[in-house]
């Protein structure tokens, strides 16, 4: 095809149009030229063309839209991200269905964020026509992420997410006030910030013309987003337009790279401009004299300011403050001094780090009254609320359980009553799983290039200062030669390294702060890195570690071929950390006069610095270039110790030099360690369990009603680790869960309690005896595995009786704060119904480890390598049989899954499947495992993981029985 082809498709495939046939407006275009036009066969050539860029572009794009569309009319009935959406979608382009599965490969859906919503009291309103209308500030912040090198699908991306929040806000030329209130849920140090400006963006240009974002409750981070905001969406033109003068000494002020507006917003009537109410360097303070900063203007004094005609010419107005008392009721204050009606102001407020300091703690148990009583900077918060009737609530978090445990009764809280949208992990995105091995290797297999723990983790384990002393040196050690290397790619082309850090974190004390700055500048001054005497230890670190991983992780980049290419950039490095007062910055909350120390200041400057501190560096804050952390603090609760996790984050062109010094045994209470590399592997795994929930139960049903709404989400929250709450503790949930069934979806049981004298191994296997002496054929099924690639194993299987299962399975126990009930409510009523008759039961046989004798049996059976916290403390299993659940989501009538052709055989339309696991678990201090047997059946726990039949619930089902609500806080402080 020719590229006038090629550009008449894709005209037709313009941005924010809904899908139409195509074929008919292509041929009015090439009419001169086709006279005879092309046929719908051309069209879809072209689609699929790889030549056709422009036209596979926008395609992507278009489609990218389409499938996540949800308010639009053209979407008829079905569901956004769904196959049906995706065959509407072809069906309005005019291509017939026997080119919908070819073009399903060539353009797969993407997904989307997750969305758990209420359903709305109003219709859809911010339809793609209303967007196109006001689009001002979007199109400005969109040009600043295509300048940032963010790719078209990223930005993309970042639309529908963003658009999927707006348009659950209420409009706000809407006659009523509504208040909206709700939850959006990323990854720590992931990109929150610019999913929040993309909304602010959009609702500034819908409408919204008073905008409060709180920061956390540290200066540096509010004056931080204050910054990103300015430069990235408020613009020159509207900070010129102001009184303050704070960006005159920031180098990115003066080099021109602050957002520059097509057209000045202070210069037309067309553009509402922005006047800012803080600034970088100020929180918000009393307006006084100026409180006409915040009288808004009106075109025609009879309407209200919500009304259009007075809406859209009036000018926005921003302020970013922080969760300060003080600053709170000065804003408060001066919002009942505002002379426009409160009524009539469409606000939003954006609530970063939603978690921390804006729930309410007050336990009700407490109360004095029946008036709620509230936290300070809660009832702030609250008081805005009542105040600005038209104010939208979002809250933006990584950590989002105490807000799912907020009274949804109370109706000034921060309850997510609306929506909670759960944001899709970013491509280039390194987090929590990003160091850790969730698909439990054997440690013997572990290499760097399939285990990230070989890759990125270094455990600290320091007996005595001597050991503590060294660890510490080949951490700092690691920092030089990060550095050394960074300065290396720079000289092959790479882009320049603007900051490297190295954040130290062992206590929240500022004392020991001091301590702990004062031991890393006196080791800096011993290590040498000035002296040749250096070169060996690091030579050998580079060959033992960097090297290696590189090699494995990052041979796309460039990297030295011998040590001796190295060792000029290692003085540069050493000379780039040095300059200034000091290599290490103590950042906490004293006073920084009170050290000798050059200031933070990433957008001054570049750091290359060692970062001592605790809470201001663990939370919210961003610290830019960070490659080596030495971290050894711990902290009781789940999202407290997520937020310390500073490593998560983007790693451009450094991502293999990354690495974490992390203490396996760090003292707590009663003279207890705690392994902290556990604990964040069991939160990563409730993490992203908790958003497995999420993703399986979002949508709606097959009734078109939402499957669960925000009130019911607590009790999705898991926590692994006794010791670890998910957050402060709760003192009630906002419903029960009482059922849970996922048809051909596979679910594993490994939440034992501790192993205590081995006595509850041995019921558990006694009460699967009946199951393996039913096993009474071998054979063969197939699992895709990680790299997906079609793989084999070997297993014994038999078929059970549905009701002898069900048997087996009531005589386990369970770990404290896990419920199997709602799963054996599904499991039950399955039998009752008669969807379900009988269990496939599959006993895997790995390749590489013999059967072992077992006492008091007869026959050897496998016993496998799981991996269980050597200590009390530590609950259940990390995993069953993580690879062969394809098998067994086959044979339970998964349309997704393919087992193998055993699997295909042994379907049936009411039969489940179930894999059983015997793994290792001998008494604490038997340190050798069994591998030749006999063992005992109290030295091995029996872990199961099944799948209901498909048929028994197609569409999944989730059911809650609701509490009493309307008590107050389900949080305690204490």
């Amino acid at each position: 095809m020719s590229d006038e082809v090629f550009r008449a498709v894709a005209r037709e495939l313009g941005d924010g149009f809904p899908p139409e046939n195509v074929l008919y407006p292509v041929n009015a275009r090439l009419r001169a030229s086709y006279p005879d036009g092309l046929t719908i066969a051309d069209i879809i050539d072209v689609f699929l063309d790889d030549s056709a860029v422009g036209v596979r572009t926008a395609l992507t794009s278009r489609l990218r839209q389409w499938d996540a569309e949800s308010v639009e009319t053209w979407v008829g009935s079905t569901t956004p991200q769904s196959p049906e959406r995706r065959a509407r979608i072809y069906d309005l382009l005019g291509l017939p269905v026997d080119a919908h599965a070819e073009m399903d490969a060539r353009f797969p859906r993407e997904g989307g964020p997750v969305v758990i919503a209420a359903q709305q009291p109003w219709d859809p309103w911010y339809t793609s026509e209303r967007r196109r209308e006001h689009d001002f500030y979007w199109r400005a912040y969109k040009r600043v992420l295509a300048d940032k090198n963010w790719d078209e699908a990223t930005i993309g991306k970042l639309d529908i997410a963003t658009t999927e929040v707006v348009h659950r806000l209420a409009d706000p030329t809407r006659p009523e006030p509504y208040q909206s209130k709700g939850l959006v849920v990323g990854y720590v140090q992931s990109g929150k910030t610019a999913n929040f400006s993309g909304v602010v963006a959009k609702a500034i240009d819908a409408g919204y013309r008073l905008v409060i974002v709180l920061t956390g409750t540290i200066e540096i981070l509010r004056s931080q987003t204050q910054r990103r905001l300015d430069m990235e969406l408020v613009g020159r033109q509207n900070i010129s337009a102001g009184v303050d003068d704070d960006y005159a000494n920031d180098e990115d002020w003066r080099n021109g790279n602050f957002l520059e507006h097509e057209i000045d917003p202070n210069k037309t009537n067309e553009i509402p401009a922005i006047r800012r109410l803080t600034t970088s360097t100020f929180d918000y303070k009393s307006l006084l004299a100026g409180l006409s900063a915040l009288h808004f203007e009106t075109v025609d004094h009879s309407l209200p300011l919500n009304d259009p005609k007075n809406l859209y010419p009036s000018n926005i107005r921003i302020a970013v403050v922080k969760k300060n008392v003080s600053s709170l009721k000065k804003l408060v204050a001066d919002l009942k001094k505002v002379p426009t009606e409160l009524d009539q102001i469409p606000a939003l407020i954006i609530d970063d780090e939603a978690d921390q300091a804006s729930v309410n703690t007050i336990d009700p148990k407490k109360m004095k009254t029946e008036q709620i009583e509230r936290t300070a900077i809660n009832g702030q918060i609250a008081e805005i609320l009542g105040l600005l009737e038209r104010a939208q609530y979002i809250g933006y978090t990584a950590t989002p359980f105490a807000n799912v445990f907020v009274d949804p009764e109370d109706s000034v809280n921060v309850f997510p009553s609306d929506f909670i949208v759960s944001l899709e992990r970013p491509g280039p995105y390194m987090g929590g799983a990003d160091f850790h091995d969730l698909d439990d290797l054997e440690d013997d297999d572990k290499t760097p290039a399939n285990s990230n723990q070989k890759a990125y983790v270094r455990d600290l384990r320091a007996e005595c200062d001597e050991d503590r002393s060294a660890e510490q040196l080949r951490a700092l050690d690691s920092f030089v030669l990060t550095g050394a290397i960074k300065l290396f790619r720079e000289s092959k082309g790479a882009k320049p390294y603007r900051h490297h850090t190295m954040l130290v974190h062992e206590s929240v004390k500022q004392a020991e702060h001091d301590a702990v700055a004062n031991d890393f500048k006196a080791l800096w001054k011993s290590a040498g890195y000035s002296q040749a005497k250096s070169l060996s230890r690091l030579e050998k670190l580079w060959a033992e570690d960097f090297a290696v991983v590189s090699a494995a992780r990052g041979s796309e980049l460039a990297n030295p071929s011998s040590f001796g290419d190295l060792e000029e950039f290692i003085g540069a490095a050493y000379d780039r950390i040095s300059e200034g007062t000091s290599p290490v910055i103590v950042v906490n909350g004293a006073a920084e006069k009170d050290y000798k120390q050059d200031s933070l200041d990433f957008q001054e400057r570049g750091v290359w610095k060692i970062l001592v501190g605790g809470t201001k560096l663990s939370r919210g804050f961003t610290v830019e270039g960070l490659t080596i952390t030495y971290y050894t603090r711990r902290t009781g609760q789940a999202d407290t110790l997520m937020q310390m996790g500073r490593w998560f984050g983007f790693r451009p062109g450094y991502r293999d030099l990354v690495r974490l010094f992390i203490g396996r045994t760090v003292g707590g209470p009663a003279g207890a360690d705690y392994d902290m590399y556990k604990a964040f592997e069991a939160i990563v795994r409730d993490e992203q369990e908790f958003r497995n929930e999420l993703t399986r139960f979002s949508g709606v049903n097959e009734k078109g009603e939402p499957w669960v709404t925000p009130r019911d989400v607590p009790p999705m929250v898991f926590q692994q680790l006794p010791w670890l709450r998910p957050t402060a503790r709760n003192k009630m949930f906002n419903a029960d869960l009482v059922y849970r069934g996922m048809g051909g979806e596979s679910f594993s049981f490994t939440m034992q309690p501790p192993r205590g004298d081995g006595s509850i191994n041995a019921r558990h296997f006694d009460a699967v005896t009946p199951l393996l002496k039913s096993l009474d054929e071998t054979g063969s099924f197939n699992f895709v595995d990680k790299d997906d690639v079609s793989r084999s194993f070997t297993a014994r299987y038999g078929i059970v009786p549905a009701h002898v299962v069900l048997e087996a399975v009531d005589q386990f126990e369970w770990a404290n704060g896990w419920d199997f009930g709602p799963h054996r409510e599904a499991l039950s009523t399955a039998i009752e119904s008669g969807l379900l008759e009988d269990f496939a039961v599959l006993l895997p046989y790995p390749k590489t480890r013999e059967p072992i004798e077992i006492k008091g049996w007869h026959e050897k059976l496998p016993i496998v390598n799981r991996k269980r916290q050597e200590r009390e403390y530590r609950t259940g299993f990390t995993g069953t049989a993580v690879r062969e659940r394809d098998a067994i989501e086959h044979i339970a009538g998964s349309p997704k899954k393919n087992g193998g052709p055993l699997a295909g055989a042994l379907h049936r339309k009411t039969r489940g499947a179930l894999i059983l696991v015997f793994a290792n678990d001998p008494a604490p201090r038997q340190l050798k495992r069994a591998q030749a047997g006999p063992v005992d059946s109290r030295d091995f726990a029996t872990l199961f993981s099944y799948a209901l039949p498909h048929a028994a619930e197609p569409l999944g089902r989730i059911g809650f029985r609701v509490k009493q609500s309307g008590t107050g806080a389900i949080v305690d402080a204490n």
